[in-house]
């Protein structure tokens, strides 16, 4: 699979939406690097499933019990980052900031075999890189219409009246209401008619370890009647993904880059897939992937100025899990 520009991903993937000629795309959150495969139910050098569709092949037994080793990251080595994004916060630099870390650890199963079980609406599987079971959704376009529904807070479901504590929760609710202005003003660089469609609706994501819940919105706009020509300029208007940096985008970017102090790579960059009258596209979240031989799982969460450092710090440890049912 060749790795090129994302410029020349945008030029595919128009050209292709033209034509009516099926692709699966992937574009990196730096937005230095991605890939883009004509026909991808005709190929085996990337795995995927949206909603039920693609390539994925069943999976064998599970062994009992598969669990993850986590070496999680301590207070203590999170507590830098977490001051680094709230000194830019209160310089008003920023309204939300996503932090993310990488957690390495130890699996039971290979990249291969947890894709393989994985029940989650987004996959993807790039042999020896990552594997991503990803439950948002990045951007729907279909019928003339696109849609976002960004995921804004997360909660344990064991937790008593856990709905109601996320849904009353003055941080969450900010930080919530800050993603959806951004996602209505990205939607609206390409399509008319864009309005919150749900706000602030509760999905339960089942796992081995837990159930969580998530809060999301959906957001909806009207594309003109030349849009499967323009699929790729649709998308990258709208990159990086709003829900995994922040508001505004420029300057949260550079305090992201001074927190984290490292690229991100693939993780929480885009991926979708276009079968000729539909794209469908997912946020890359849920993630494994393989550096130098050690594995890590990356997560994160939104920092705003209310937020507290032991409440984001488990947030996202309580993110890592493995994605069966």
């Amino acid at each position: 699979m060749e790795r090129v520009n994302p410029d020349h991903i945008r030029q595919e993937m128009n050209r292709l939406g033209k034509a009516g000629r099926p692709f699966l795309f992937a574009v990196n959150f730096e937005l230095t690097q991605g890939f883009i495969i004509p026909d991808p139910l005709d190929q085996e050098e990337v795995f995927f499933e949206i909603h039920g569709q693609g390539n994925k092949k069943p999976s064998g037994p599970l062994p009992p019990n598969p669990v993850l080793e986590v070496s999680p990251l301590t207070l203590e080595e999170y507590t830098p980052r977490f001051q680094t994004v709230m000194a830019g916060l209160k310089r008003g630099d920023s309204y939300l900031v996503n932090l993310t870390v990488a957690t390495p650890i130890n699996r039971a199963l290979g990249m291969e075999a947890i894709f393989g079980a994985s029940a989650a609406p987004y996959q993807l599987y790039v042999p020896e890189d990552f594997v991503c079971f990803s439950p948002e959704r990045f951007v729907l376009i279909q019928n003339g219409r696109i849609s976002s529904c960004p995921m804004k807070g997360t909660i344990n479901a064991a937790i008593p009246g856990a709905a109601e504590i996320i849904l009353n929760d003055f941080k969450e609710t900010a930080e919530h209401a800050t993603i959806v202005d951004l996602l209505r003003n990205d939607l609206s660089l390409s399509a008319k008619e864009v309005r919150v469609s749900r706000y602030r609706y509760i999905e339960k994501i089942k796992t081995k370890q837990r159930e969580i819940l998530q809060v999301s919105s959906e957001i909806t706009g009207v594309l003109g009647q030349d849009y499967r020509a323009r699929l790729g300029d649709i998308i990258f208007k709208t990159l990086p993904a709003g829900s995994c940096s922040g508001a505004p985008k420029e300057s949260t970017l550079r305090i992201i880059r001074r927190a984290e102090k490292g690229p991100r790579g693939y993780y929480t960059g885009v991926f979708g897939v276009f079968d000729g009258e539909t794209l469908d596209s997912g946020v890359l979240i849920r993630f494994i992937e393989k550096v130098d031989g050690q594995f890590f799982f990356r997560s994160g969460g939104g920092i705003t100025a209310y937020s507290d450092l032991k409440s984001e710090w488990r947030e996202v440890l309580e993110k890592i899990y493995l994605p069966f049912v």
